[in-house]
């Protein structure tokens, strides 16, 4: 072992577990968020909540579904607690998928009339509609023999 291996090792600090440097990065997240817009001073007042936010990348406001979708390296929680502070409007996660996620058949009791077209009451994280949105076994047996998929599956004839 040489001199300079020796200096090396007796003056190595290994580095802090708590440091900033070695802190883990947040993901990148979609986060939507319904809030009422009514006109061009809110979709701008919305907008400008969250514009400034650190780690925000992208911000679309769609005014017409009263939707904001903030991209970018942030919390959702302190995202939505942002924009409820700066704008002072009632604001909650977007509670809408679109139609295509959600297995079918649906019960009468999924639909929203509120829902924006094309787009259904989030069954996975509303517990009051996932019981009504799921169908029993007896239920898919009865809607599954008559299919137009498959014309001779019908069982009463």
């Amino acid at each position: 072992m040489g001199f300079l291996d020796y200096i090396a090792d007796v003056c190595y600090v290994p580095p802090r577990s708590d440091s900033k440097k070695f802190k883990k990065r947040k993901q990148l997240q979609t986060v939507e968020i319904k809030i009422k817009m009514d006109c061009e001073g809110c979709v701008r007042r919305v907008r400008k909540s969250v514009e400034g936010m650190k780690g925000v990348t992208q911000v679309e406001v769609e005014p017409k579904q009263n939707k904001l979708t903030v991209i970018g390296y942030v919390d959702p929680g302190k995202v939505l607690r942002r924009v409820r502070h700066r704008t002072g409007k009632v604001c909650d996660f977007w509670p809408y998928v679109p139609y295509d996620i959600v297995d079918h058949p649906y019960a009468p009791g999924a639909y929203d009339k509120k829902a924006p077209p094309g787009y259904v009451r989030n069954v996975f994280q509303d517990p009051q509609t996932s019981a009504l949105a799921r169908a029993s076994s007896t239920e898919v047996k009865y809607t599954t023999a008559f299919s137009d998929d498959n014309p001779y599956a019908c069982t009463v004839m």
